[in-house]
């Protein structure tokens, strides 16, 4: 437990934008993203588009929620700290324990060690092309759509605890209006695909049901 602590003493806070995948074809998928959302329709802006496949749409939206969150969590590094939050939680009732294949067994840790070592095991998912072709045409693996479905769980606990611990930071910095930006992106995009089990998503129903109508 100690190493594992030790291994996360210093969180990269500002992490650099990871570059969108399946090569060209992801610019013209993320290209539609950006004119979508402009029009003001989530849902839209969410849907696959006509012809296109449901994988490399994943892939292209996977990398763009991942880079989101990271430069949301990444404001608030004064704030949450091993002191502060020693425990990755999502309110009172909600507390998330961290397992990956190097340590198996589920271990408490605080919230910045966690989404620290969250957005390092997402980092190696993101970069592995044998999970995320990085040129068009290389198929995705059959398991593609489980690897999507985690990144999406362990994103959502990101914002779950932003939302329970900081959304007051969030506001003195002036961001809460882009943090409900793409927090309603999010989940729409998640549940136009279901890719969260409901039971994940109880710490923010209530906002989920006021924003994502």
């Amino acid at each position: 437990m100690a190493d594992l602590l030790n291994s996360f003493r210093e969180p990269r806070t500002f992490r650099p934008k990871k570059t969108t995948p399946v090569g060209s074809k992801g610019l013209t998928l993320k290209r539609h993203i950006e004119a979508t959302l402009g029009s003001g329709n989530i849902r839209d802006a969410v849907r696959l588009p006509v012809g296109e496949d449901l994988f490399e749409w994943l892939a292209v939206n996977t990398v763009d929620f991942y880079n989101a969150v990271s430069v949301l969590f990444g404001t608030l590094d004064e704030y949450c700290t091993v002191h502060s939050c020693s425990l990755m939680t999502a309110g009172s009732k909600y507390e998330y324990l961290w397992a990956d294949p190097k340590y198996k067994k589920p271990v408490r840790l605080p919230a910045p060690a966690y989404i620290s070592a969250l957005f390092d095991w997402l980092e190696v998912q993101l970069d592995d092309p044998n999970i995320f072709p990085h040129q068009y045409g290389v198929p995705f693996p059959p398991n593609f759509l489980d690897v999507v479905k985690v990144i999406f769980k362990r994103l959502f606990r990101v914002y779950a605890h932003m939302y329970h611990s900081h959304f007051k930071n969030v506001c003195s910095l002036g961001a809460e209006a882009h943090l409900n930006t793409c927090f309603k992106h999010f989940m729409a995009f998640a549940q136009m695909f279901d890719l969260i089990d409901q039971k994940e998503l109880a710490p923010l129903q209530q906002l989920i049901e006021q924003m994502v109508r």
